[in-house]
């Protein structure tokens, strides 16, 4: 297929879209329409010279809000729509052709991302409505870990939890750790097997080998794992109950300080921006100090125990908006890491930044690599799209 691929991430009041080109010689338009459905609602984004405009959108849904978006794609059609999907549950192990059994197998799983699926699904029906005669394909965030075996999979719960509900451990950010991966085979020329680092406002980390993940950090929802933004990660179970006796908070109450008065927030009391708090840290905030210790060593803790899942470590890979621009957190882990026998240059540690993909290990034979490789979510989405289709077509 050799038209562009409009990939659409779709939230409950945001649409975050890009054409992807089927060559990467072709530029790639990209934005974002947010506060959908209030009187500032607004279209951001880039156009084909890379130059950033904003445009109001009234009072706009989701459907006059891609309608905006397909006049901002300078004339250039796509030949197919790929949805980022959160949750695709047991049923969907790979890209999906969408039609109404897939929507609502879709809606089935909604228990399980209530916050993100029913979301999702306004994209879908609103593209569907604007293009009916397109293609359109699911690419799901829990997809890539449907490979992990039992034994990290299952939660130690009775069977019938599992059998009846579904409750098990699924996985997210699958695009990211399936494309940063993939990409550290094709630098390395080896298919091997690799740490991943998703880490920016929501953080996890996965264990691939030969391109599947047999192991990752989030779980049922994406609070179990690391200290991320504003979301805990792990906690001891009965902390909901203590709660609950103690404070006599409600499971709504309980939920909403977990996943957005937590993480870096809740620890520093400043700000859940890295940035921020490396400057406040630099000035000797103890809660901005404390917030990237326990961040980092988290981290690190995460990818010690991941390693029991590879039968060999080629290395680390650190990616999304904290991975790829911040020079402090990836040094601090790999300090936290001594016997993975790991060898960080701090010359190339500092000087890769977000947008600039390499190695940051001093590259001494026969030890791990550290590479910080910049996500590409959307042109993953837009790949399995047209893998999909194409496979389709035969």
């Amino acid at each position: 297929m050799n038209e562009p691929v409009l990939v659409i991430n779709c939230g409950s009041s945001s649409i975050k879209y890009a054409l992807v080109p089927a060559t990467a010689d072709q530029p790639r338009l990209t934005g974002l329409a947010e506060r959908l459905g209030s009187d500032d609602a607004r279209l951001k984004g880039v156009d084909s010279r890379g130059e950033v405009f904003t445009r109001s959108l009234g009072n706009a849904g989701h459907v006059q809000a891609l309608e905006a978006i397909l006049e901002g794609l300078e004339g250039r059609r796509p030949g197919a729509v790929g949805h980022r999907i959160v949750h695709g549950g047991e049923r969907f192990t790979r890209a999906t052709l969408i039609d109404d059994d897939v929507v609502a197998a879709i809606e089935q799983t909604a228990a399980l991302a209530p916050l993100h699926n029913p979301a999702n699904l306004q994209g879908v029906a609103a593209t569907r409505a604007l293009f009916p005669e397109l293609p359109q394909v699911a690419v799901f965030d829990t997809a890539f870990h449907q490979s992990l075996p039992p034994r990290a999979y299952r939660y130690a719960l009775p069977e019938a939890l599992y059998r009846d509900h579904a409750i098990r451990r699924y996985g997210f950010h699958g695009t990211s750790h399936a494309y940063v991966s993939g990409r550290a085979n094709a630098l390395t020329g080896r298919t091997g097997g690799w740490l991943t680092a998703h880490l920016g406002n929501g953080c996890s980390t996965a264990a691939v080998w030969e391109g599947q993940s047999l192991d990752t950090s989030m779980g049922i929802t994406p609070l179990e794992g690391l200290v991320m933004g504003t979301r805990s990660g792990d906690v001891d179970p009965g902390l909901h109950a203590h709660l609950s006796r103690q404070l006599g908070w409600s499971i709504e109450e309980i939920d909403r300080v977990l996943n957005h008065e937590s993480g870096l927030l809740g620890l520093s009391g400043l700000t859940n921006d890295m940035r921020e708090l490396e400057a406040a840290a630099d000035e000797g905030h103890a809660g901005a100090m404390l917030a990237i210790e326990v961040f980092c060593y988290r981290i690190a803790k995460s990818l010690a125990a991941l390693s029991c899942a590879l039968p060999r470590l080629d290395g680390i890979v650190f990616t999304g908006g904290i991975g790829e621009n911040s020079p402090r957190v990836r040094e601090q882990v790999v300090a936290l890491l001594p016997h993975f026998g790991l060898a960080l240059d701090p010359e190339a540690n500092r000087a890769s930044l977000r947008g600039r993909e390499g190695r940051i290990d001093t590259r001494t034979p026969n030890r791990p690599a550290l590479w910080v490789i910049p996500t590409d979510e959307e042109g993953r989405i837009a790949d399995e799209t047209r893998q999909l289709l194409g496979e389709t077509l035969r």
